[in-house]
């Protein structure tokens, strides 16, 4: 079976590395036969520094579905149409809103330096940051510290944009039509009820929505609709779940070689 997990808020917290506990579980998840791939919101440069070295060549999803890596290659990356683009830069210009915009490997970003996203961007300097003016392509963006909230979020969801709200951290991140973790798993190879997803937010709803079994971190109304399971987020309920699936994988072999003998 493959897993697909999210990162932030489902197997990392507060935007550190996983941890050893973690990182075990899910080593113990391959050791038994099973498929990893991790789906983040953060593009592929973000997403490597939370991760162990020897997973960094997994199937990886970034930026929402928007950027697709294997084998420490990106392999998909997909972009803002041009009118949709500027559009929304002239919204920026217009209201003089905040942001962290990806390209394909760059960023350009004119947040805080004390805001919570600016740890997690590029800090192990893989990428430059760059001007606004020099991005040629545009794959994800995010708007940072929005004035009139209703006004901007109404103008944007009349482009032909994906749009995902995070309430508590105040922010829009925005990605190009038709792109969500779905989209990228299918990238990889991915078919419908075929895995096991792990999230936590409402941008894991579209995962949530083809796996075979969804398991839910913590709280969220949204997404609670579309989970089959629910459990705690810490890290001691996460590898104890992951940890079950290993239990089950060894007692169906352990059944099947008993059936095997049965029959000799």
């Amino acid at each position: 079976m493959k897993f697909v997990f999210d990162l932030d808020g489902t197997l990392c917290f507060q935007g550190k590395p996983l941890s050893d506990v973690i990182v075990n579980a899910l080593d113990e998840l391959t050791r038994c036969g099973h498929g990893i791939i991790f789906a983040s919101a953060r593009p592929i440069r973000d997403l490597l520094p939370v991760l162990p070295e020897h997973m960094h060549a997994y199937p990886l999803v970034g930026g929402n579905g928007a950027f697709v890596a294997n084998n420490k290659h990106i392999i998909s990356t997909v972009h803002f149409e041009e009118d949709v683009k500027n559009e929304i830069l002239a919204m920026i210009k217009n209201y003089g809103l905040k942001y962290l915009i990806d390209s394909e490997w760059d960023y350009a970003y004119t947040g805080s330096d004390n805001h919570p996203i600016r740890r997690n961007v590029d800090p192990q300097l893989r990428a430059k940051q760059v001007d606004l003016a020099t991005m040629d392509i545009i794959v994800k963006i995010v708007l940072l510290d929005i004035p009139d909230h209703k006004v901007i979020l109404d103008r944007l969801a009349r482009l032909p944009i994906v749009i995902h709200e995070h309430g508590n951290e105040g922010i829009l991140d925005l990605s190009p039509q038709g792109i969500d973790k779905w989209s990228g798993l299918q990238q990889l190879g991915l078919q419908d009820r075929t895995y096991v997803a792990f999230g936590n937010d409402a941008n894991d709803i579209s995962m949530f929505q083809h796996a075979h079994t969804s398991v839910m971190i913590g709280n969220h109304p949204e997404l609670g609709s579309y989970a089959a399971e629910q459990i705690p987020a810490d890290e001691t309920s996460i590898a104890r779940r992951l940890l079950a699936f290993c239990r089950l994988e060894e007692t169906a072999a352990a059944s099947y070689d008993r059936a095997k003998s049965t029959f000799r």
